[in-house]
């Protein structure tokens, strides 16, 4: 079973944000890095880091270590070549804390909208799950820039979360194993530490299924594809390879009629309902994609 690449460029184009039309464009071949740029730029602040609702759930203009996780996978997917990444990396070393760590958010007033989670963070406490996200979309960007392998935040967050990966004791929530999987994906190439890691820690899913969100949405899981969605990753060959076939054959299956693809969690606002089903829908086309679907 294979998407409907015409009804999901449909759905972006009438549904989704100019960031995400510009992506899907870029990510087809059709657009340029720099209208991505452009698109992105409507959500970075002076200090150099990202809000203006990059994170849907989080509606605060401020710059938030969310938003500059959501810049960084942009970033890596265009490539890009400018001042931007190195800027924002040092916006994430002026927020880290003394353990090299970033806390889950940051304290901002303009609440509305904003879901608990985000509202309610420790802003003095690190977070792993938001560390390993960052890192992740940060090692991506270094395979192609020697100033972010080189720059000082990269390599301090990697060795907070493999400290944090390495001396975990409780069974770790599901979304924190699937950043921390996307971590040490990235890493393990280079790195015997993270590889043998990442063969302990894929012990905590499902590699033959989805596996169950506790405390999340009625019925919500995260699927294997989730957790592992690049055919290349070092991850891919510790799951189920009939489990990721059948796992894309059920992402393909689950576009909408109107060609989108729906998100499994609770949004918000009415804004970032539909922001999020944009979202999704170039994630579904590009690991579909990725994936020879």
């Amino acid at each position: 079973m294979s998407l409907d690449l015409d009804a999901a460029i449909s759905f972006v184009t009438t549904h989704a944000r100019v960031l995400e039309r510009r992506r899907l464009r870029h990510l087809l071949g059709q657009g340029s890095a720099g209208e991505v740029l452009f698109a992105l730029d409507a959500h970075r602040n002076p200090d150099g880091g990202y809000g203006w609702a990059l994170e849907p759930d989080l509606r605060s203009a401020s710059s938030q270590p969310v938003a500059a996780m959501h810049a960084l996978e942009v970033l890596g997917e265009v490539r890009d070549t400018s001042d931007r990444t190195v800027e924002l990396c040092d916006w994430l070393a002026a927020h880290s804390l003394a353990d090299g760590g970033i806390p889950f958010a940051l304290p901002y007033a303009d609440t509305e909208g904003s879901a608990p989670h985000w509202v309610n963070a420790d802003p003095k406490t690190s977070s792993l799950q938001m560390a390993t996200q960052l890192a992740a979309q940060a090692h991506r960007l270094a395979r192609h820039r020697k100033d972010v392998a080189e720059h000082p935040w990269p390599r301090a967050v990697t060795d907070y979360c493999l400290n944090g990966i390495e001396q975990m004791s409780a069974t770790p929530a599901a979304h924190e194993v699937m950043f921390g999987m996307h971590f040490l994906d990235t890493v393990a190439p280079a790195s015997p530490r993270a590889r043998s890691l990442l063969d302990k820690f894929v012990s905590h899913v499902r590699v033959d299924g989805p596996t169950p969100v506790a405390g999340g949405a009625d019925g919500e899981v995260l699927h294997p594809l989730d957790f592992t969605p690049e055919a290349d990753a070092p991850s891919r060959e510790l799951f189920d390879k009939d489990a990721i076939a059948a796992d894309l054959d059920r992402l393909a299956a689950q576009q909408r009629p109107d060609g989108g693809w729906d998100v499994s969690f609770t949004a918000f606002s009415p804004a970032a309902a539909l922001e999020w089903r944009g979202y999704a829908t170039v994630q579904a086309v590009k690991v579909l994609r990725d994936n020879s679907r």
